[in-house]
């Protein structure tokens, strides 16, 4: 088997709209019209939103908000990517510095989404 890279990953969240909106304002991820899920565009690959009580027919054990920690790209300077999330009053919870990514050495800072769930905005 070669896996060659992730199509979609799908978050439990408390609100969908409210995560719709989030990561589409915020990230300005399109927001999906031809999807079996509620979601979001990510590059290549889509975000999908369900909630703990509407969950797919095979989902994970404990499918809880709030649990995952995501890394996403952005090819904005990492200034811009601050002003961005001050502008929507988004806190940073860990300021930009060097981390290891996927493809060496990337500039990133911490957030969380409106679930708690931990987002690195990552700029290589």
């Amino acid at each position: 088997m070669n896996i060659r890279e992730i199509d979609h990953i799908t978050l439990t969240v408390s609100d969908i709209a409210r995560s719709e909106r989030f990561y589409h304002e915020v990230f300005d991820m399109p927001i999906l019209t031809d999807a079996p899920f509620a979601g979001v565009r990510a590059g290549k690959q889509r975000i999908y939103f369900v909630t703990p009580d509407q969950q797919p027919q095979f989902a994970p054990a404990q499918a809880t908000t709030g649990s995952i920690a995501l890394s996403v790209v952005a090819k904005n300077p990492m200034e811009e990517i601050v002003n961005h999330l001050k502008s929507y009053f988004i806190e940073i919870i860990d300021d930009p510095k060097t981390r290891q990514g996927t493809h060496g050495d990337v500039q990133s800072l911490l957030i969380k989404d409106p679930d708690g769930n931990l987002i690195e905005i990552a700029n290589y």
